[in-house]
């Protein structure tokens, strides 16, 4: 619960936190509902240049085939020359192995009109005249002349992609993770933090204290806060009375002494408020009790042998007295709880203030 108070409570955390959170969220509009629903990615208008090594080689066999048909050297040149720098090296294979549904002289009078004879060196460039005098190995013959077809760039691309997207997945997931487990762990935190005690403690540190000195007083030897929230039923405040050398003087303190009703959390009707004096052998309590508890003549004297019973209300002082000490309890807040049970009858909150005075200087 600490680790996760701590994560939450730490600026840097949270900003982590809100920058892993956003890039998942934006990882997944961006990638399902803009890349592959709203905007998806279209290849159009592609070059046969563009193809795949396959493909290519069926546009230049439907290439030759129309200018078999059209007999039309200015449209051949065209269509082989859309091939780019793959055409020469497709051309040749075809040259050496011609298709079967296309005749070998079709063939070689296609490569004749695009510039490309047999047996020549391949042209850098689509349509160039071969160089005289370089010759270039041919097949034997009834030797079958075996096409090298190598990966392609669009090959290599998808692969890519491929690598890419399982990274990605891999990194949401990761990301995901770790977001819904400080998610989760801030969910624990909160719920721990809302818990009675957590609240009292808020409470008391916002509380404000009594200014003596403003009011013309002597300022006490001690000052406490301490608040009561319903569901802390383990409930039960104390606090030591120093000295301004360090010297032990004594202690105060507030605790739960009866309760209304049965079950839990404990409806608490009354609390004990005590001064305890190292010089006096007498503890000295005093009980503040609800509206209820107070007005009821049997539980004001059952309650009245632990000490003198006063009613709570908003701004009320209860003065305790010892050898040494003088303690006022103010009511500094106070509310009652609503349910079934007589009105007024236990508390929903108590906030007290515990003044403590050396009693020689009062």
């Amino acid at each position: 619960m600490n680790t996760s108070t701590s994560l939450l409570s730490n600026p840097l955390a949270k900003t982590g936190l809100a920058a892993a959170i956003a890039f998942v969220v934006g990882a997944i509009f961006g990638l399902v509902v803009l890349g592959w629903w709203l905007w998806p990615v279209k290849w159009v208008d592609a070059s046969p240049a563009d193809l795949r090594s396959d493909f290519k080689a069926m546009y230049l066999e439907m290439a030759i085939e129309a200018y078999g048909l059209t007999g039309d050297a200015q449209a051949a040149q065209e269509r082989f020359q859309a091939l780019g720098e793959d055409g020469p090296e497709l051309l040749k294979t075809m040259l050496a192995n011609p298709p079967m549904d296309i005749s070998p002289q079709t063939v070689q009078l296609f490569a004749q009109a695009v510039g490309v004879q047999p047996g020549a060196a391949i042209p850098g460039a689509p349509g160039a005249q071969p160089s005289p005098g370089v010759a270039e190995s041919t097949p034997a013959p009834g030797v079958e002349a075996t096409p090298t077809l190598e990966v392609t760039e669009t090959q290599s691309k998808s692969s890519l992609f491929r690598v890419i997207s399982l990274l990605c997945a891999i990194s949401l997931l990761a990301i995901i993770a770790a977001a819904g487990l400080l998610w989760w762990r801030s969910r624990q935190g909160k719920v721990a933090d809302s818990s009675p005690a957590q609240r009292a403690r808020v409470m008391t540190q916002t509380a404000e204290k009594t200014d003596y000195e403003a009011e013309g007083q002597e300022p006490p030897l001690a000052q406490f806060m301490t608040t009561y929230v319903h569901g802390d039923d383990l409930f039960d405040d104390s606090f030591s009375i120093d000295a301004p050398s360090g010297e032990f003087l004594g202690e105060c303190g507030v605790g739960i002494t009866e309760t209304i009703g049965v079950g839990e959390p404990k409806r608490v009707m009354a609390f004990e408020v005590w001064l305890f004096d190292k010089n006096d052998i007498q503890t000295v309590t005093k009980v503040l009790m609800s509206e209820h508890a107070y007005n009821d003549e049997a539980t004001r004297q059952r309650l009245a042998a632990k000490g003198d019973p006063v009613m709570a209300k908003p701004g009320e002082k209860i003065v305790l007295e010892t050898a040494k000490l003088q303690l006022v309890a103010r009511v500094v807040d106070m509310a009652y709880g609503e349910d079934a049970l007589p009105e007024n009858s236990y508390f929903e909150r108590l906030t007290l203030e515990l003044a403590v005075w050396p009693k020689e200087d009062m």
